[in-house]
């Protein structure tokens, strides 16, 4: 595999465990609408996509039900929620190891820019991004495909000028990359499996981050 120009990473479940925080507002967000609370596998299904998917699809939730839920979850996520979140082993190592390497480096997360701006800072990893690219609170720009757009266009970059590598933990990001043209490594530390990533098309799998760089000098 050529060395990138560009990588960019998914945020929960590939540089960070938001877990905890994601599952206790969705938890609010059930109680809240008189919803029995699914069990532990069924709501670690629920971590990666965009909430308003899981709900409209899952749940059957309206776009106004959709609305108020995510009012309901932000309120618990923005004060508390976003904190129960943990640096995932090896991830610091893995972003110093690609700066040294003189490659660029930037997200692209499901979750909006201002929780995933906090996040990023609040674990002091922000210095090794060039951007953090985002959704927006608007829900204009809520897929991972209009996430990767939207970071490609701010970075000024394109699969066709650039080597440009995704790396995340969801069948969601390995589509939204490819809709740019864009191949991604799959992560196994996260909330998907072998077999999602590798159906969904990911070139490679990497059970750690050292693996990421092993993947990488291939």
């Amino acid at each position: 595999m050529k060395s990138p120009d560009i990588v960019l990473f998914d945020l929960d479940g590939t540089l960070t465990d938001a877990a905890p925080g994601i599952v206790n507002g969705m938890r609010i967000v059930f109680d809240h609408f008189g919803i029995d609370q699914p069990d532990d596998a069924t709501m670690r299904t629920h971590l990666g996509p965009p909430l308003a998917v899981t709900w409209r699809e899952r749940y059957n939730f309206t776009d106004e039900q959709i609305t108020k839920a995510l009012s309901v979850y932000r309120e618990y996520y923005h004060e508390v929620g976003m904190f129960e979140n943990a640096v995932f082993d090896g991830i610091p190592e893995l972003l110093t190891a690609l700066n040294n390497d003189e490659i660029a480096l930037a997200t692209a997360t499901s979750k909006p820019d201002f929780s995933a701006t906090r996040i990023i800072k609040y674990f002091e990893l922000d210095h090794y991004f060039e951007f953090i690219g985002a959704a927006n609170l608007e829900g204009t720009r809520d897929s991972k495909s209009l996430v990767i757009e939207h970071t490609l266009k701010e970075l000024k970059a394109s699969a066709a000028t650039h080597r440009i590598l995704m790396v995340g933990d969801r069948h969601h990001d390995v589509h939204g990359a490819k809709a740019h043209g864009i191949d991604t490594i799959g992560v196994l530390w996260g909330y998907g499996d072998a077999d999602e990533l590798t159906d969904a098309g990911a070139i490679a799998l990497a059970a750690n981050p050292e693996q990421v760089l092993e993947c990488l000098s291939r």
